[in-house]
């Protein structure tokens, strides 16, 4: 599996509600990412939501989110967990993107955004503090 997934890749121009590829992540090992979603620009009097749905065959997707990242405004980074470990069901993620503009004026929506999810690498009974194995025994 590659080191990072990009759901929506870096600097994508928005100006209407889409959706990524899908990624296959049925090799992930621990199937808990961290989700950094970045937003390079936007203009004013608009938001920016995105969610990441799953899929068991990459064609039919589920009907509840596995995953909101909170509602966009301005610019900036915004990171959350992602943890599957407990859905292995799911064998294909994609990030799904809906634009909203209110207030008077002709401009369309428009963000200038990624989402970029790492996979969080497992931890080694060796690596816990001593407290946390006695706590997990």
């Amino acid at each position: 599996m590659p080191p990072k997934l990009e759901l929506i890749p870096a600097n994508t121009k928005m100006e209407a509600n889409g959706d990524g590829a899908p990624f296959d992540i049925s090799a992930s090992a621990t199937r808990t990412f961290l989700c950094l979603l970045t937003v390079n620009d936007q203009i004013e009097q608009e938001s920016l939501d995105v969610s990441i749905y799953g899929s068991a065959d990459g064609e039919k997707w589920s009907p509840k989110p596995l995953l909101k990242i909170p509602q966009q405004f301005y610019r900036g980074h915004t990171k959350m967990v992602l943890d599957l470990s407990l859905r292995p069901e799911f064998k294909f993620i994609r990030a799904r993107w809906e634009l909203n503009r209110w207030g008077r004026g002709a401009p369309l929506p428009m963000f200038v955004a990624g989402l970029e999810l790492k996979e969080v690498p497992a931890m080694s009974r060796q690596a816990l503090p001593k407290a946390a194995v006695i706590a997990s025994e």
